[in-house]
């Protein structure tokens, strides 16, 4: 066994498993970009080194794999009107994508908590394992973000509407929504995972994506929709508008005791964050790769970094914990085309491009 300590994050190589373990347990796991550097900086042994057939991605302690980005430091920065926004989103985007495109079987283990930056280590992964402690969600439209590191190609993606309210709503999946979601595969319990990683560090070189899927399969309880899945005709009549005005119409219409409660759960999230979600959850449908994707969501982060939503909405959240943001404009209808224009303006030399 070959081991390289680095602090917050453990790479190394346990039998056939290149082993990358997030090692923030305080924090949830939560990821920065020294951190984002140094699972690049793995990938890159893991894939030059024969010896390593597959790769494993975990959180250290109970609590999940991965609680989101870094995000007090972004705000730090943005208040001061600095790059850190510019440089992490772009090399986060990247190691998304490489994830996606990586040779070797990628195996995620979604335990617990799985949020934010952690999805997009996760969910583009060759294969996507949650238990029945997963609790995965894509909750910025709080933080008046809007759901990114890919996660508009994987929501646009989703059956029906239900990335379309997982995405505005920030609502949370459990294990076997996550599947019908289309964010991850397969359902292991949590108990089970130690017999299932020291399978996977025995696997033979050269083992194909199938060949893990069969030993994966083997511990999975086969489950593959949850309790929002059963809401889906519901979810499919009150989302599938392309505007956030007839999205609020069909809900309050509708009067029913969920679309009341998804209707309260929308009115405390940020207007321009729904809308600028929206926008880019229509155009991921017809988008072509993941790339494509995180390329617009980085001109859209950009904005957002500059923006007066996200300092407040990570104050209200992250910071103070008052949970009791003042948006900017503070209605939907107050959102216009012009406001909007910006978060979908090619940025010149700034663009982000992928090797």
């Amino acid at each position: 066994m070959s081991s390289v300590e680095e602090g917050d994050l453990v790479a190394r190589v346990e039998g056939a498993a290149g082993v990358i373990r997030l090692n923030r347990p305080k924090a949830i796991n939560a990821v920065t970009l020294e951190m984002f550097r140094d699972i690049d900086k793995a990938l890159d042994r893991f894939e030059a080194d024969p010896a390593v057939a597959v790769i494993v991605l975990e959180g250290s302690g109970e609590r999940g794999l991965c609680a989101g980005g870094d995000i007090r430091t972004l705000w730090e920065s943005s208040k001061v009107n600095g790059d850190l926004g510019k440089i992490l989103w772009r090399e986060e985007y990247i190691l998304n994508a490489r994830i996606k495109k990586f040779p070797k079987p990628y195996i995620a283990f979604m335990d617990g908590i799985v949020m934010g930056g952690g999805v997009g280590l996760s969910a583009h992964a060759s294969h996507r394992i949650v238990t029945d402690r997963t609790k995965l969600a894509m909750p910025e439209v709080g933080l008046g973000f809007f759901p990114d590191v890919g996660g508009t190609y994987l929501l646009s993606r989703s059956p029906g509407e239900v990335g379309t309210y997982f995405g505005l709503t920030g609502q949370t999946m459990n294990g076997p929504d996550a599947i019908h979601a289309k964010f991850a595969d397969a359902v292991v319990p949590a108990a089970r995972w130690p017999e299932l990683r020291e399978v996977l560090t025995k696997v033979g070189p050269g083992a194909s994506a199938a060949d893990v899927g069969k030993l994966i399969n083997g511990f999975a309880t086969g489950e593959t929709s949850g309790p929002v899945a059963a809401k889906e005709p519901a979810i499919d009549a009150l989302f599938g508008f392309d505007r956030m005005e007839d999205i609020f119409a069909a809900l309050k219409r509708d009067g029913s005791e969920f679309a009341l409660a998804t209707l309260k759960t929308l009115n405390e999230k940020s207007p321009r964050g729904m809308v600028v979600t929206l926008k880019l959850l229509r155009l991921a449908r017809t988008a072509s790769s993941l790339e494509e994707c995180l390329v617009r969501e980085y001109r859209a982060a950009l904005e957002v970094f500059r923006s007066d939503d996200f300092r407040e909405g990570v104050r209200a959240a992250v910071i103070d914990k008052d949970r009791n943001p003042i948006w900017s404009p503070p209605r939907i209808e107050d959102v216009t085309p012009q406001m909007l224009a910006p978060y979908l303006a090619e940025i010149g030399a700034d663009e982000l491009k992928f090797n």
